[in-house]
């Protein structure tokens, strides 16, 4: 049985915007979050939340630095920025898993 998402990221570092990737990439969207789940598939996938990943990359930190340089000039900073945010959402997603 698949976890309720709502459940097991509640409270997690970021987890609004996994939230709105998980809606965006299960409706083939191309947004930022999307990109963020895409990088956090094998987690999530882990998690029950997705199918499990392909062994490839899927060029999903690309498609991300490319979302960000058409929204503004900060797009290294916000890119990092983000990326900081997955991190922590991935360590709090495992460690909530591991109590489990």
């Amino acid at each position: 049985m698949n976890p309720n998402p709502s459940e097991l990221l509640l409270g997690l570092p970021g987890a609004e915007r996994i939230f709105e990737g998980l809606r965006d990439y299960h409706e083939n969207r191309h947004t930022m979050a999307a990109c963020l789940v895409r990088m956090a598939r094998r987690r999530l996938a882990k998690a029950g939340l997705l199918e499990p990943a392909p062994p490839r990359d899927d060029g999903a930190e690309l498609d991300l630095y490319q979302l960000l340089s058409h929204e503004g000039n900060q797009a290294h900073s916000c890119y990092n920025a983000l990326m900081r945010e997955l991190i922590s959402f991935e360590h709090a997603l495992d460690h909530r898993l591991s109590r489990l």
